[in-house]
């Protein structure tokens, strides 16, 4: 779920680390460390697991810390001045070794004067003769970090097998040898690169824009001693920025329904939508998910527009096994809902659930049935209905409905689907109205109500079970 947004917030937090490090080390600020890397999710499960580490115990030592070159290795790589000369110019200041000897060195390797012409050799012992090839073993082990153009100092495309249980990848981390301050020169693009990836994944202008100020806010002036803290401050930037986009403050539906059944009054829902979102088949959801916890909930049929309506939604009722109130096609469906209502309080149910017809935003006639609707029944709540997949489209609809009667509420269907995730993100900041809850699957049992921490732990966690536990 929503596995777009999370590979554009890991790859905001990639492009920040290198951005920094190719600048700490043009200015030879730089310094390898021993220690694991932290993906961008660990920082999460490490909060979650237990209380606050202190920095130390964010580095911890690696397994197997880099060794010093035996005094074999050195004898093997003596350097000549000229070599130095090319280390110099490529500013290679992490693999260096302090091959400082006494010993002279008669020959100097073609391959060597190689290098000093060719600015896109990598290092002096890559093309060494056959004769040689006992020393290249060694020197492969130095090399490997440049093997592929733009490797930025480690493999960013590993697999899950290379992260560990608590986060850490494999491959060195780097710090600082003075500190560096994150500054907006160095965010500036990359926050702009995550502004148009957000719009691509149907996130709204306006949510888009929000998420890309509140993370530089958070991020420019910080400081940074290692890489990791790159990482772990980007994360948290993000993670911040997104938590105050999505949560939006309001009652539960389990909340109001308590609330309405001690004054001794059913609470009223009305729900409203355009054709083919999931609004009947979420009603009759809703039933089944009221039913189980203990409450008695009818059914109003007042979709009596379009051919099927009813009987569809008199199939759902049955099987959930819920009472439905119906009139004939096309009857008053303000009648319909009029009539759902009173034999609630006269049977004493809890719930009243009132399917309209789905209608679009811009069909003037059936917009002011919906509104004649509302009138007589007096719902506690118009909830929309939208389909996640559907990403800005579902997000607009949600405005206009919003400026013609008023919604309480938002409903999304698919959200198992949603790759993007650019709806849930969006759809209640647009009209600052709370989700309520989410379609997770076909079945009755599929819907969960919306929690805004969960919704967090499913945008930055890479690990399913970890976020099926928030």
């Amino acid at each position: 779920m929503f596995e777009s947004l999370k590979k554009k917030f890991s790859r905001t937090s990639e492009k920040l680390e290198e951005e920094l490090i190719e600048e700490a080390e043009a200015e030879n600020n730089l310094q390898e460390e021993s220690g694991s890397r932290f993906s961008f999710f660990s920082f999460g499960r490490k909060k979650k697991e237990g209380p606050e580490e202190d920095e130390d115990n964010l580095l911890p030592e690696a397994d197997e810390p880099v060794e010093e070159d035996s005094p074999a290795e050195e004898e093997a790589e003596e350097v000549p001045e000229e070599v130095e000369e090319v280390k110099e110019e490529k500013k290679s200041r992490f693999w260096s070794r302090n091959k400082d000897d006494d010993e002279e060195v008669e020959d100097v390797p073609e391959e060597v004067e190689e290098v000093k012409e060719e600015k896109k050799s990598r290092f002096w012992s890559r093309n060494k003769d056959d004769d040689e090839a006992s020393e290249d073993e060694d020197d492969d082990v130095e090399d490997e970090p440049e093997e592929e153009k733009k490797s930025h100092f480690w493999s960013r495309n590993k697999d899950k097998e290379d992260v560990s249980a608590d986060g850490e990848a494999s491959g060195g981390i780097f710090s600082f040898v003075r500190e560096k301050t994150i500054q907006e020169k160095h965010v500036e693009d990359i926050l702009f690169e995550l502004e148009m990836e957000l719009l691509q994944g149907d996130v709204a202008m306006e949510v888009a824009t929000e998420v890309v100020e509140n993370v530089k806010e958070n991020l420019v002036g910080k400081k940074i001693k290692r890489s990791n803290d790159i990482t772990e401050y980007t994360y948290y930037a993000l993670r911040d920025a997104v938590e105050e986009i999505i949560n939006i403050p309001g009652k539960s539906m389990t909340e109001m329904l308590e609330e309405k059944k001690a004054q001794g009054e059913p609470l009223v829902v009305m729900f409203v939508g355009i054709n083919g979102t999931g609004k009947t088949t979420t009603i009759g959801k809703l039933a089944n998910y009221y039913l189980k916890m203990g409450y008695t909930p009818v059914i109003a049929a007042s979709d009596t527009f379009r051919a099927g309506a009813i009987e569809q939604v008199t199939y759902h009722a049955d099987n959930v096994g819920v009472k439905i109130i119906k009139h004939q096609k096309g009857s008053d469906p303000a009648a319909v809902a009029y009539d759902a209502v009173e034999h609630a309080r006269a049977q004493g149910k809890e719930l009243v659930l009132i399917d309209t017809a789905g209608r679009m935003q811009t069909n003037t006639n059936l917009m002011d049935e919906m509104k004649k609707i509302k009138r007589v029944s007096n719902p506690d709540l118009v909830i929309f209905v939208g389909d996640a997949i559907t990403g800005n489209d579902a997000t607009e609809q949600a405005r206009k409905f919003n400026e013609a009667i008023d919604i309480d509420g938002v409903i999304l269907t698919k959200a198992d689907a949603d790759s993007k995730g650019g709806a849930s993100l969006s759809i209640g900041y647009v009209i600052k109205k709370p989700i309520m809850f989410l379609g997770v699957g076909q079945g009755y049992d599929d819907i969960m109500e919306y929690d805004s921490e969960w919704m967090l732990n499913q945008l930055f966690s890479d690990d399913e079970e970890i976020a099926e536990e928030a």
